[in-house]
């Protein structure tokens, strides 16, 4: 064979191998951003889905979006004090969008993660259809309405006018992510896998894999099917792959099984992650990829030694979480989001609930990538109301599509441990929470046989209790009802049992009511007289609680000891909008939180951290400004040490230990100004010291950001803190200045906030009052690749500034 022809040959085999290259690029699935360029306005427009509607005066603005937040708090709003009385009702958005003329030939879908709620999506003027529940997933497949090559117009309505609807702040709008899908029309269904691990070994773990295929083309097509695993480092592990045949305009399920030799295992501290790839190819092209996460690991509920992960016992050490994300309102961001789930890990958080509904794509991302155990939750209401117009309204219509999209959404999440179906639901009070129950287990076994069903109880009086008397749940959540844990085995005899809400306990950031012995239940019992703080504050002291709930120590002193209780979901991890009981207007948030709605903790974040984490820990409060000679309570929380000496200005105040079960030890101290010294030590060696200073003159604003540099992406987030400071750099632990914001170069400022519960101040204001020394200001990129200048402005100070650098 001479030269040229081998060249010929050469070529012709690059210009396959390009060929084919470019096929996969091109046709393999395309998932696009669809959250940029929306119009919206508040109001009730019918006419908004028609081309020629004039919108040349509605707002541009980048999804998600909640308009709630943006509002004024008011009395009398109509989302009353459940929802922080913020506004809700109707909005509309609109978007004009062009696609590709080459794109005819395929399917084309819009995904919405959330809309709040009862949306109905029209494209081009044709309606799409509606979805009541505002926390569920949805999609539709909207090609044959599409203009390729030209205009399309795509509106969206919106209407959370029927208020009340929820016992929590729930937003307006469209509050989670919106992607554009683009398919050939063979392809992985939506939520289109599924994937468990039958056995595992050290040795060897099986992985089955179901895969939902679609054909939308009027021709039979033959196939192949190729799935691969790959480790955290994109390295193949296992592979399967198989010719296949699926009939024009229908559906076909593929059940793939593989063996992974030496697997590493999924656990909350080393939350290991690998991904199942699948890919269609017809010939010798690429007409779909489609990822799946897996995590392998084995989890067990016992009726007597609680819960076990990959056969290690452990105590589930959670909290609930609200879907809110503070200042930002029901906008999902990932980055809030980790925020969040950071504080969590580092006060000792092993799992999560859901509370009390299906949560963001991204919340379960985070979930599977940080490690944590995750109680994922359906409903908060069945056919029997909680308020008048809440999810019993869309039940009988929309409950089993709901739930089914729900688990099926859900399922590949290796977090994922529990499916709860309901909280607090009415239903347990009479014979109908029998035939639900059943009906609402069986939807779920049908689409996943791995995790047990649950629910929140709050009867743990047999008799009384119909959803338990179903006998469908594998798992009993009780909510409250910590005195009573000690007789639930011989109660429940056999069962599996969780705390799937506990403590309840109330306390303000920064805030401290002496004598701090001795507990308080507000009010005393239902619909008592409220005798809180005329400033609307609740001391940080854990020494206040519901009356329906515990401290945060009572109910630790309890869980610990059960061996058969599997752990517990205390409420809450982070204060939330809206429900701020006790207290009426102008509280707009909870005080349950451990930590506060800006994301400052409270004192019993430091309780938490010395109990659920094996890090050294020495906390001491309140802070060391008060009147002269006042007698001031000093806690410390502590571990790893057996004592802790306590020093005023050098003087020991005396050395204390914890004795039996005490989570924390105290002194009652006549104030006077310096330095309060706390030294723990073991076995005679110091562990640790803290220091509180009392703080002098007002001489600086101190600004500090949780990042140096964030992503030119317009969505990435930097979180600074406010305080002011003396000279000697010590925080002024009651300042409450007024701090006035300026952003200027890459940033846009788009939350205030500082914990306090009552106040009133919109959280979009380009100022912040300080509570008790501290405020967040969020400060999220806009685009521009310019570093950002945050500028912070009160009185008589010298302005500061900070700088964030953006990539």
């Amino acid at each position: 064979m001479n030269k040229n022809i081998l060249q010929k040959i050469a070529l012709a085999i690059l210009l396959l191998l390009s060929t084919i290259g470019f096929s996969q690029v091109k046709q393999a699935r395309i998932v696009e951003d669809f959250n940029k360029n929306w119009n919206f306005k508040l109001g009730d427009y019918p006419l908004a889905p028609q081309k020629d509607f004039n919108a040349a005066d509605w707002r541009v603005l980048q999804l998600p979006h909640d308009w709630s937040i943006e509002g004024a708090f008011d009395k009398d709003s109509k989302t009353k004090q459940a929802q922080g009385f913020l506004p809700a009702g109707i909005g509309w958005y609109r978007k004009t969008f062009k696609l590709l003329a080459s794109w005819k030939s395929k399917n084309v879908s819009v995904e919405f993660d959330g809309v709040f709620k009862n949306s109905e999506v029209f494209i081009n003027g044709h309606s799409l259809g509606i979805r009541p529940n505002g926390y569920i997933s949805f999609s539709y497949e909207f090609s044959k309405y599409l203009n390729f090559g030209q205009e399309n117009i795509i509106a969206v309505k919106v209407d959370n006018d029927a208020q009340p609807n929820s016992r929590w702040y729930t937003g307006s709008g469209i509050y989670r992510n919106v992607r554009l899908v683009v398919t050939e029309k063979l392809h992985v269904d939506e939520w289109g896998t599924f994937v468990i691990t039958p056995e595992i070994s050290k040795e060897k773990a099986s992985v089955r894999l179901e895969v939902d295929l679609k054909n939308a083309s009027e021709n039979e097509k033959e196939f192949r099917l190729v799935s691969s695993i790959l480790d955290k480092n994109n390295k193949e592990v296992a592979k399967v792959e198989s010719t296949e045949k699926i009939a024009a305009n229908s559906s076909l399920k593929k059940v793939q099984n593989f063996n992974v030799k030496n697997p590493k295992l999924w656990n909350t501290e080393n939350p290991y992650l690998y991904k199942i790839v699948t890919k269609i190819y017809e010939k010798a092209q690429l007409t779909d990829n489609y990822e799946t996460p897996l995590g392998i690991r084995y989890f067990n509920f016992d009726a007597e030694k609680g819960f076990s992960l990959n056969g290690k016992p452990m105590k589930i050490l959670g909290v609930c979480l609200h879907h809110d994300n503070g200042a930002l309102g029901a906008v999902e961001n990932i980055h809030a989001v980790k925020r969040k789930l950071v504080l969590m890990k580092e006060m000792g958080v092993n799992a999560i609930r859901m509370s009390h509904n299906p949560h963001s794509l991204e919340m379960m991302q985070l979930c599977d990538e940080m490690g944590f155990i995750v109680q994922d939750e359906a409903f908060d209401v069945w056919k029997k109301k909680k308020v008048t117009n809440d999810y019993h309204k869309d039940w009988d219509a929309w409950h089993k599509k709901d739930l089914k999209d729900f688990i099926r959404r859900d399922r590949n999440h290796p977090s994922v441990m529990m499916w709860s179906i309901g909280n607090e639901i009415r239903e347990q009070f009479d014979s109908t929470g029998i035939a639900i129950t059943r009906e609402l287990a069986k939807i779920v076994k049908s689409l996943d046989t791995t995790r047990p069903v649950t629910s929140a109880l709050t009867e743990n009086i047999i008799e009384k209790n119909f959803i338990y008397q179903s006998g469908a749940l594998d798992l009993l959540g009780f909510n409250y009802k910590h005195e009573d844990y000690k007789d639930f085995p011989t109660r429940f005899k056999g069962q599996k049992i969780i705390a799937s809400e506990s403590v309840s306990a109330l306390e303000t950031r920064g805030h401290y009511d002496f004598p701090s012995d001795g507990i308080k239940a507000w009010p005393p019992k239902h619909n008592a007289p409220f005798d809180g703080n005329a400033d609307w504050t609740v001391s940080a002291f854990d020494n206040v609680k519901s009356y329906w709930g515990a401290t945060h120590e009572e109910n630790w002193k309890t869980i610990k000891k059960q061996d058969f209780m599997a752990g517990t979901f205390i409420w809450t991890g982070f204060d939330y909008i809206g429900e701020p009981d006790p207290y009426p207007y102008p509280a707009r948030s909870s005080y349950f939180g451990i930590v506060d709605l800006a994301g400052f903790p409270k004192d019993v974040y430091y309780m938490y951290q010395s109990e659920w984490t094996t890090k050294p820990v020495l906390h001491i409060f309140p802070h060391w400004n008060w009147k002269k000679d006042q007698e001031v309570d000093v806690w410390a929380y502590y571990n790893n040490a057996d004592e802790v000496e306590l020093f005023l200005n050098g003087k020991s105040l005396g050395k204390k230990a914890k004795q039996n079960d005490d989570l924390h030890i105290s002194w009652r101290v006549k104030f006077e100004p310096g330095t309060l010294k706390a030294i723990s030590r073991k076995n005679g060696k110091v562990v640790l010291e803290k220091e509180i200073h009392t703080a002098g003159e007002a001489f600086k604003i101190d600004l500090k950001a949780d990042k140096k540099e964030i992503k030119n992406d317009t969505y990435d987030l930097v979180y600074v803190t406010v305080s002011i400071t003396d000279k000697e750099g010590n925080l002024l632990p009651n300042a409450n200045d007024l701090i006035n914001f300026e952003v200027s170069g890459g940033g846009k400022l788009v939350g205030v906030d500082n914990g306090y519960q009552a106040n009133l101040d919109s959280f979009k204001a380009n100022s912040c009052k300080l509570f008790n020394g501290k405020c967040i200001a969020i400060v999220q990129s806009n685009g521009k690749k310019e570093s950002i200048q945050l500028k912070a402005s009160t009185g008589n100070l010298q302005v500061a500034l900070i700088e964030v650098e953006v990539q």
